[in-house]
């Protein structure tokens, strides 16, 4: 009798054991073999279009998150999948005027059980210094001399190092123009100094969304000089000039 109650008692504990656990409102899924998340699935809880973006407050296991893609159909109840790639602290929407403490950037927001969106990517996302992607002027530019108190681009990757974190001054042509970026217009300038084989001629510089310039413009701008800025997704800046203001333009 004794062998036989414990017995039922294993197989009621494997039977136990094995039983599925019931589905969380939210889940957390990491690679194979990593500690870290790469994605939280959950229902949509809010969301809102802003050109070029949808975005989604998911419920997680954890709490609430905000998450932008490019723009996507989705509705209050769907459960969604949303990657881990780009986080932003303090991120502020110019188009919705608000601010996020923290928002989660993705190339797709694919529904639970769907496959991503096929070409899905952040919409023309500016390309890393050193990417190929950069834009070259159809003319070689005349090397322009520093603006008063700043520097030319060359100088300012030659002493980068002791530059970063310090608002500087710069004046270039724009060879290059992204509009309405993770809240920013994004502009590459050249100036003619530097040399194209490490791209020290060429600098990257964020703007408000409100101030827009064209190619082959030339500008004077000031902000502040960042160093190894990571976007996440592959985007890496070693040096970019941030928030800038334009204080001239020809």
């Amino acid at each position: 009798m004794t062998r036989t109650v414990l017995l039922s008692v294993l197989l009621l504990s494997a039977c136990r054991q094995a039983a599925p656990a019931p589905k969380a409102a939210g889940s957390v899924t990491a690679q194979p073999g990593s500690q870290s998340a790469t994605s939280v699935t959950g229902p949509v809880l809010e969301t809102m279009d802003a050109a070029p973006y949808t975005y989604v407050r998911v419920k997680g296991p954890a709490g609430d998150i905000w998450a932008a893609a490019p723009q996507f159909p989705v509705k209050v109840g769907d459960r969604v999948v949303v990657p881990l790639e780009m986080a932003m602290q303090n991120f502020k929407s110019q188009t919705l005027n608000r601010e996020f403490p923290l928002v989660y950037f993705a190339t797709s927001i694919p529904r639970e059980g769907e496959a991503p969106a096929p070409g899905a990517g952040m919409p023309q996302m500016m390309s890393g210094h050193g990417s190929s992607a950069g834009a070259a002027p159809s003319q070689p530019i005349a090397p322009m001399d520093a603006p008063q108190g700043g520097k030319t681009i060359a100088e300012v990757w030659a002493n980068r190092k002791a530059l970063g974190g310090q608002s500087i001054t710069v004046r270039g042509k724009v060879v290059k123009f992204n509009g309405g970026i993770l809240g920013h217009n994004w502009v590459h300038l050249q100036d003619g100094t530097g040399k194209s084989a490490d791209q020290s001629n060429d600098l990257t510089v964020t703007l408000p969304e409100d101030v827009t310039v064209g190619v082959g413009e030339t500008i004077t701008v000031t902000g502040t000089l960042t160093l190894d800025k990571d976007f996440g997704a592959g985007y890496a800046y070693p040096a970019i000039v941030e928030n800038a203001r334009v204080s001239g333009k020809s």
